[in-house]
């Protein structure tokens, strides 16, 4: 499980979507759950979630998704590149966006996933489907 001591439950540091507010809630084999409490800037001119916030959310559930069915997905070793993606938007999202993911099928190199967001009253805001790549996180001096 992937969920850790971090504020938004993600085992390591990922700038972008803790500045974004995405809390990672729950991590298995099965599903990936997350969550985004929407505040003014995530918002577009009709006041409902602007569709990058919405596909953020649907890109980083799936790709934790892919992540642990990676054959050895150590916390630090294994990250997943977005090869593509297609989204579905059903209604505008407002309030707090729930999304669940899963992976479907996938190969050495290649995970191929579904998530979709619900309001806080169960409707279906979007969905969507990715392939993701597995990759080897580069090392660095400062990331060792």
């Amino acid at each position: 499980m992937l969920v850790s001591d971090r504020p938004s439950g993600f085992d390591v540091a990922i700038p972008f979507v803790e500045y974004s507010g995405i809390q990672l809630l729950e991590t298995t084999v099965e599903r990936v759950v997350a969550e985004l409490n929407l505040a003014d800037h995530h918002l577009n001119s009709a006041g409902y979630a602007h569709g990058g916030a919405v596909m953020t959310l649907l890109d980083v559930t799936m790709a934790i998704a892919g992540r642990m069915v990676a054959r050895d997905p150590g916390p630090q070793d294994t990250v997943m590149a977005t090869i593509e993606m297609k989204t579905s938007f059903m209604q505008g999202g407002q309030g707090r966006l729930r999304c669940t993911g899963s992976c479907v099928h996938q190969t050495r190199t290649l995970a191929f996933c579904e998530a979709e967001i619900r309001d806080e009253a169960g409707e279906l805001v979007a969905r969507a489907s990715g392939t993701f790549r597995f990759m080897a996180r580069r090392r660095s001096p400062s990331n060792g």
